[in-house]
């Protein structure tokens, strides 16, 4: 990951497009980041991805930061992959609330420059934005020994049932209470999480298995020999 690239007071401020689907995130974002103007100057804002994949087509950013997790069908990491093909170039980091290896390991497949957690502080967060600007890869500092132990778990196969599905470990858990043929209040019940928090945990599975309902869940599920 390397040293936090040198800049100059004579070098311009990196252009930056925000992405988040909650206008206050936004709004927090460019306060936090409104006494760096000499570093970042913030050029557009989105709160979905089609309308960010426009700004980005006409204004050529330095860098987009968005949110892993958007409403509607393009997520976070939908709009990174998307962006990438379209040029290979592109920097994109994802900000996540979601301290999560598989979180990570889905951002860096879909071709992110870095995932940040939105727990870290603000100068931290520019200059990790200005490592991405420089080609490195950066990952939040709180995650990347766990993530490196993570990778090495994953390499040997001693993950959780689905991991190599991009599942991550709640959503498996899930998953393993569909194939039993549970309801999300049962599965709430069990996890002892809200129902709201399952139908989205669901539908994150349903995104990944490429699948429409849970009998296409649970078929591929026993196909691929997760569950039994």
């Amino acid at each position: 990951m390397g040293t936090s690239p040198a800049r100059s007071a004579a070098d311009p401020p990196l252009r930056i497009i925000l992405v988040d689907d909650h206008e206050m995130v936004l709004e927090g974002l460019k306060a936090l980041l409104a006494r760096f103007r000499g570093r970042v100057r913030i050029v557009a804002q989105a709160v979905c991805a089609e309308d960010a994949e426009k700004l980005v087509a006409s204004l050529d950013p330095d860098v987009v930061v968005s949110d892993v997790r958007l409403r509607g069908a393009t997520s976070g990491l939908d709009l990174c992959r998307r962006l990438v093909e379209a040029d290979p170039a592109r920097r994109v980091v994802l900000l996540s609330a979601y301290d999560d290896e598989q979180y990570l390991f889905q951002a860096l497949r879909a071709g992110a420059a870095g995932y940040l957690l939105k727990s870290i502080d603000r100068e931290e967060l520019v200059r990790q934005i200005e490592r991405a600007a420089a080609g490195e890869t950066v990952v939040d500092p709180s995650m990347a020994g766990r993530a490196v132990a993570a990778a090495a778990r994953l390499s040997a196969g001693e993950f959780w049932p689905g991991a190599h599905l991009s599942l991550t470990q709640r959503e498996s858990e899930v998953l393993g209470y569909l194939v039993a043929g549970l309801s999300n209040r049962a599965i709430a019940s069990k996890l002892v999480i809200g129902e709201e928090t399952v139908k989205s945990h669901v539908r994150s599975i349903f995104r990944k298995l490429d699948v429409n309902d849970r009998v296409g869940a649970v078929a591929v599920a026993l196909r691929e020999g997760i569950f039994r």
